[in-house]
């Protein structure tokens, strides 16, 4: 099973380079880190760790997983899975083995890690993330009849899986358009449980206002919106 892993990394000068090390190389053919229009030495710090490092000008998180899936998608031997993870070292890449299970022993096709399901450290969320999670899969359930737990960024998805989907968010929406699509499409889908820390650096999402209320309004308006 081929497997690559798409980073997307904006200014995470300090944690990024933990991240890429930290992946189970064995399991992996290529580390894609998406340079997103960071201002200080990120791209410098992934590509001494190893990782390709892709540059994507236009800021956004979708708009960085978008380019990732476009490099993958130009090789000559596609992925079999991709697997999705953050730049900020709050995810934990040596659990990687326990998203592609379910994917390898065909029980799946999309596995979310689920930081509701594992242990989280202290402050690893914030109470507005929590709350906003578990509203949102409250409304996937109603609405769609599934059953997720979180919304977490480190997640596996079959590559066939993945381009059916027909991905398009650009920012905060991503992970709620995959999970609402998936759900849309009946996608065979699990949910493992995976652990989650506390961030190296600054949130430029929960950190701040601004982007607790425009993530959060993007997040229920996807929901609704392939509804």
């Amino acid at each position: 099973m081929i497997v690559d892993v798409i980073i997307p990394a904006f200014n995470e000068e300090e944690a990024v380079g933990h991240v890429v090390r930290d992946i189970p190389k064995e399991l992996v053919r290529e580390v894609v880190v998406v340079n997103n229009a960071s201002s200080d030495r990120t791209r410098q710090r992934a590509e001494e760790a190893g990782a390709t490092v892709l540059d994507q000008p236009l800021r956004g998180y979708g708009n960085a997983c978008l380019m990732g899936i476009a490099h993958l998608r130009d090789k000559e031997r596609r992925p079999d899975v991709v697997v999705f993870l953050d730049g900020d070292h709050s995810d934990h890449p040596e659990e990687l083995p326990r998203l592609l299970a379910p994917i390898a022993e065909d029980q799946a096709d999309l596995v979310i890690g689920s930081r509701a399901l594992g242990t989280r450290e202290r402050g690893s969320m914030t109470p507005q993330q929590v709350f906003g999670n578990r509203l949102a899969c409250t409304l996937m359930r109603w609405l769609y009849g599934v059953h997720y737990t979180d919304l977490g960024p480190f997640r596996a998805i079959r590559w066939e899986a993945l381009e059916h989907l027909g991905m398009e968010d650009r920012n905060y929406g991503w992970t709620v358009e995959m999970q609402v699509k998936a759900a849309r499409q009946r996608l065979p889908y699990a949910e493992v449980p995976v652990d989650y820390r506390r961030r190296i650096g600054f949130s430029k999402v929960s950190g701040t206002l601004k982007g607790t209320i425009m993530a959060g309004y993007k997040i229920i308006a996807t929901i609704f919106k392939y509804r």
